[in-house]
């Protein structure tokens, strides 16, 4: 019988893979042209499939959680009226999970045979590759173990290196107590008996949260950069007023001619696009022992959900763009990515992030660089201060519109000279802004 086969569809460049998060139908219902049938998730977005035809949902050929790949047949509609032989519909390998072992390790055997399964995703929801669950079973590595282990890989994934490295350190670690087991110093010892477990809850009074799929992915990627990553934060006040006063005078006539809202942050990327061309070395990654300079400019764009939660839309190639440009694309991302409409291709890329602290009235703080990028700019809210003022009849006391900017950068490729630089360089640029430019 003629069947619709649904597949995981193609989600921007570097993206080879999605997980189920849910089935928005179930097998024997009747659905519409392009109604939603399954929730899918990359890394950072949520999408969904919708139904290609109207017809009946026949079987879905993976479980929620698994992992297909862009490509793979999730699940086989019927249009309407018709029927189809399920019998001879194959299940997804990927259910059967029966993965075998190879590159350095010993001849085919079923893992199910060897070890328990290991879950595919990290408690922090970073994808476990097979060749990895493959390491950890051989090895009667835990998950728990897995965990804790730092992922260099794309999106902080444990790669192969990652997981052979910690086998050669545990080998190299004398026997260490579980967590859980109390720790009881020797009768005569003249030290007091410990207990190493501890909960920092007791009682009734409080409320226990699970983390959601993003929030536990924030938190594997901001213990992954602070462990890639040596942090150095340097600060700088910067004097806005003039800035201020010209955008004061423009948005009116801004958000007439152009329909867009002139929020700040627009001028924040083009200070900062200005300064990475200026300061190149401060647009790279690193790959080993290797430096990579972008030779383009994609600006990550921190913003805060309305969940809490935090996302990074990227806006492409800030270098190509006039302040125009630079306003509407800001608008367009914030705004999607607050109702979860961005496309994963919008998520990924960035060579430098702003976050901007100051809309929440924090006047500073110290950001966590969003990797593989080498820094990220943090902009504090902007205050009214008495400042000194030099002018040619000597000094005086003034109101001025001051903010601070706080840079973290990795210590690994950016000194403090260039940091400092850098950072000086986007406080002229906001500084010296011209107050008679028009738009």
């Amino acid at each position: 019988m003629a069947k619709i086969e649904i597949l995981i569809p193609a989600m921007g460049e570097g993206i080879t893979e999605a997980t189920i998060t849910q089935f928005l139908k179930k097998v024997g219902d009747f659905v519409e042209e392009e109604d939603p049938i399954i929730e899918i998730a990359t890394d950072k977005v949520d999408s969904e499939i919708p139904a290609p035809k109207a017809g009946k949902i026949v079987k879905f050929l993976f479980n929620e959680g698994d992992t297909p790949k862009v490509g793979d047949v999730v699940a086989i509609l019927a249009t309407e009226g018709e029927e189809t032989d399920t019998e001879n519909i194959e299940e997804s390998p990927i259910q059967k999970e029966q993965e075998l072992i190879s590159e350095d390790f010993a001849a085919p055997v079923l893992l199910e045979t060897i070890a328990p399964q290991i879950s595919n995703k990290t408690e922090g929801g970073t994808f476990i590759s097979p060749l990895v669950r493959t390491i950890a079973r051989t090895e009667n590595i835990t998950t728990d173990e897995l965990n804790q282990i730092p992922g260099t890989g794309e999106a902080g994934r444990i790669t192969k290196k990652d997981i052979l490295q910690y086998l050669e350190d545990k080998k190299s670690q004398p026997t260490q107590l579980s967590p859980a087991e109390p720790i009881v110093a020797p009768i005569g010892s003249g030290s007091s008996a410990v207990v190493a477990a501890h909960k920092s809850y007791e009682g009734e009074n409080v409320e226990i949260i699970e983390m959601d799929r993003m929030r536990k992915l924030i938190a594997q990627y901001m213990l992954s950069s602070k462990q890639i990553s040596p942090h150095v934060t340097s600060f700088i006040d910067v004097d806005v007023t003039g800035l201020v006063n010209w955008r004061n005078k423009v948005k009116d006539e801004f958000l007439k001619k152009e329909n867009q809202k002139l929020t700040f942050t627009p001028i924040f990327v083009e200070a900062v696009t200005s300064a990475l061309k200026d300061y190149p070395m401060v647009n790279v990654s690193v790959d080993g022992d290797r430096i990579i300079r972008k030779k383009y400019i994609n600006i990550g764009m921190a913003t805060a959900l309305p969940s809490g939660n935090l996302i990074v839309p990227v806006i492409k190639a800030t270098d190509e763009l006039n302040l125009i440009g630079i306003t509407t694309k800001v608008n367009d991302l914030a705004e999607r990515a607050r109702n979860n409409k961005l496309q994963p291709d919008e998520i990924k890329g960035s060579t430098f992030t702003i976050t901007n602290l100051g809309a929440f009235g924090s006047t500073t703080g110290t950001p966590i660089i969003n990797q593989p990028e080498v820094a990220i700019l943090a902009v504090g809210a902007i205050k009214k201060k008495p400042a000194v003022i030099e002018t040619p009849h000597g000094d005086t006391i003034g109101i001025r519109q001051i903010m601070v900017l706080s840079l973290s950068y990795d210590h690994r490729v950016v000194d403090g000279a260039l940091g400092g630089m850098f950072l000086k360089r986007i406080a002229e640029n906001l500084e010296n802004f011209d107050m008679k430019r028009t738009i």
